[in-house]
């Protein structure tokens, strides 16, 4: 994997594992592979306030009515279709203190990427375990991939394959406290567009409802 060449964000994430608010005061934590970035970002007039995202990520939402910096103008590159289509959950600024990405990987990285389990960090690891069973989390959404790569540590070995329950839209990972749901990639596109879509507005139903 390729880890971002720029210093300031390495740093950012050394402080700040995660985006969006603190994982462990979190209701709602969505769990990725990586955080990607353009290879240039730091030559890009938006990165002051990729920086300022990072600082302090619930004040950003407020300030700016976006979840992430990737949605202002002026970013170009790698993780704005992702953030563009998680907007479309219909999440407001008044969620940005129940809301948590966090990946697999701790640090920022570029380019695509192909995760094995050695790459991660067992304690990052740890801190997403934490963050699943603190006494604030509601529920977990994860892809497939994700999924596959956190059976593959020991400290996910718990996690069951998805399977569908009656009653809910979206498949589980787990079924008792907190719910794990599987959704696609919000970055699938064509023909898996309206069964994301519609995994997406059961998102909204599960988060607007608590």
């Amino acid at each position: 994997y390729n880890i971002h060449p720029s210093e300031k964000l390495i740093q950012a994430f050394r402080k700040k594992p995660y985006q969006g608010c603190c994982p462990i005061q979190a209701e709602f934590l969505f769990i990725g592979l990586d955080a990607n970035y353009a290879y240039d970002i730091e030559e890009q007039k938006i990165f002051p306030k990729v920086i300022e995202y990072h600082k302090d990520a619930i004040s950003f939402w407020k300030k700016y009515n976006v979840h992430h910096p990737f949605l202002l103008d002026g970013y170009k590159g790698d993780g704005r279709k992702y953030h563009k289509e998680f907007s479309k959950i219909r999440l407001t600024c008044e969620d940005s203190s129940r809301i948590s990405f966090i990946e697999l990987l701790h640090l920022p990285t570029t380019g695509r990427n192909n995760l094995r389990n050695t790459d991660l960090d067992k304690n990052h690891l740890k801190y997403i375990h934490q963050a699943i069973v603190s006494q604030y989390t509601k529920a977990v959404f994860i892809s497939d991939a994700v999924f596959r790569l956190m059976k593959k540590t020991s400290t996910f070995s718990w996690m069951q394959d998805a399977r569908e329950i009656e009653g809910y839209s979206l498949k589980v990972f787990h079924e008792t406290s907190p719910l794990i749901y599987k959704h696609l990639h919000f970055s699938t596109y064509g023909k898996f567009q309206a069964q994301k879509e519609k995994e997406m507005k059961a998102i909204h139903m599960i988060i607007s409802k608590i």
